[in-house]
């Protein structure tokens, strides 16, 4: 079931809802729930995370284009229930916010705390 479900969210979670995404171009409700909720979720970490290539985007500017794309990117639904519950999404994410690691000692296996 597991697998199931990872097949379809890694075949459909970059197409849009519109119809412009890839791989088959797939509309609406013809693209898998799975993949309509993981295309949201996967933008929304990507813009508002820090990454080695990026700064996290200001969430101003996260949840702005979540509003813009709904309808185009976004099942306008999914992104309904997005807002409706955007407080304990944040809090999820602060529970589980990666922290840096320490830097190591280069000539050994010993972190330097």
């Amino acid at each position: 079931e597991v697998l199931q479900a990872s097949e379809v969210i890694a075949l459909s979670h970059h197409e849009k809802f519109d119809g412009t995404g890839y791989p088959n171009g797939l509309k609406g409700e013809a693209i898998p729930l799975f993949g309509r909720i993981t295309a949201l979720a996967d933008v929304y970490d990507a813009l508002a995370s820090k990454r080695c290539y990026k700064d996290a985007m200001p969430m101003e500017k996260v949840l702005s284009i979540i509003k813009q794309d709904s309808g185009t990117h976004f099942d306008p639904e999914l992104v309904k229930v997005f807002f409706d519950n955007l407080e304990g999404l944040q809090s999820i994410g602060e529970k589980y916010q990666e922290t840096p690691e320490p830097p190591q000692d280069p000539s050994s296996d010993t972190v330097i705390r």
